[in-house]
């Protein structure tokens, strides 16, 4: 723990801590049923919605997990069958529905890992341009699409809390919110260094070019967290916001930069043209980010892979992304490829974010991701 601020965290759920807990899961059903039969349950607004949210997520578990052993039941009798009649087509069918639930059960088995203490937040995503001036900058804005198009795809909400541009062009940093089951729990393993080596389009000889940005993913601390900060370790800055907000944001200092000074976390907000909720907002965010540093030193304690945010160069990618002499994108951690960057930068990442999240937890890699 952290000598400087505290946190308070939920007591976690019989079945929290990495692979589904059948009996557990339950028998803690029946509890939540029971509690959520309790006529003063609603006194407690915070804890009903806590208690009904557990309920829900733990319910659709396990009514996911009946359906493909009812499933694999039907099909494996119906296969029996048509074997017995010598009706090959239809064994065919049967199999092919088998191949299809063993999809499913290894993006169940997938999923259930997701059951960490903040994997079902929301998520904020930050997006640093490395050394290297526009073409680094350029490669980070292409990062940050690349994770945009990925939550749209998958059907999440998305906000941008801060964007400071390049000066030619892209990006030098920028942090969105996205909203939505188990965001947090899908990106966590993203935080990192991506390297892209191409031909710059800024390279009037054509030249190729390696450049480098860094993600770092951090979850949304919700109601039933509680960080405790300290005044007396924040330096709170103010500074007019560039970019998108029009005239009225350009002249006035309405953005907000907060620096924790133990830590060193620095956030900062800029997304709306009211000082004061820019600030309200940059503590929430500061709040997630002590909570995502407090996360990651337990896991260094237990051992458990630590992405790394240091230097942004060589010595710390997670992934390249080649265009140029050839084309793939490999994570450098599970060994996972593609041959199809366009796709990838496109959002197509779920078999990296699948690979990356089974590699963590020791799985076999059998499923492919959102």
């Amino acid at each position: 723990m952290l000598k400087h601020w505290s946190i308070r965290s939920w007591k976690p759920s019989p079945c929290s801590g990495g692979i589904f807990d059948w009996d557990n899961a339950l028998l803690r059903l029946e509890e939540l049923n029971a509690e959520a039969e309790n006529p003063d349950l609603w006194n407690d607004p915070e804890q009903a919605q806590a208690i009904m949210r557990e309920r829900t997520q733990l319910a659709d578990a396990i009514a996911a997990c009946r359906a493909l052993e009812s499933g694999a039941a039907d099909n494996a009798e119906l296969i029996e069958l048509a074997e017995a009649e010598d009706d090959q087509d239809l064994v065919a069918e049967g199999l092919a529905a088998l191949q299809a639930l063993g999809k499913q059960s290894a993006r169940a088995r997938l999923q259930s890992l997701l059951s960490g203490e903040a994997d079902s937040n929301d998520c904020y995503l930050e997006v640093h341009a490395g050394a290297g001036g526009t073409e680094a900058q350029d490669w980070a804005e292409m990062l940050l699409r690349m994770y945009a198009r990925w939550a749209e795809k998958e059907g999440y909400k998305l906000e941008y809390m801060e964007e400071s541009p390049g000066e030619e062009a892209g990006i030098k940093s920028a942090t969105i919110k996205i909203a939505g089951p188990n965001a947090y729990g899908w990106l966590k393993t993203e935080s990192g260094v991506h390297r892209l080596v191409r031909i710059s389009p800024y390279d009037s000889q054509a030249r190729r070019h390696t450049s480098f940005a860094s993600a770092w993913v951090f979850p949304v601390v919700d109601d039933t967290i509680d960080v405790v900060i300290e005044d007396k370790d924040l330096r709170i800055d103010t500074y007019r916001a560039s970019g998108a907000g029009g005239q009225h944001v350009n002249r006035t200092d309405s953005a907000v930069r907060i620096t924790h000074i133990p830590t060193n976390i620095v956030v900062q907000c800029q997304n709306d043209r009211s000082q004061h909720r820019n600030r309200a907002t940059a503590m929430d965010m500061l709040r997630a980010r002590l909570y995502e540093h407090e996360l990651r030193i337990r896991e260094e304690a237990a051992a458990v892979e630590n992405a790394q945010k240091s230097d942004i160069g060589w010595g710390h990618q997670i992934r390249s992304y080649v265009l140029q002499p050839y084309q793939m994108v490999k994570d450098l951690r599970t060994g996972v490829e593609s041959g199809n960057p366009d796709a990838v930068l496109g959002g197509e990442i779920g078999p990296f974010l699948a690979a990356s999240l089974a590699a963590r937890a020791g799985m076999d890699r059998t499923a492919e991701g959102p």
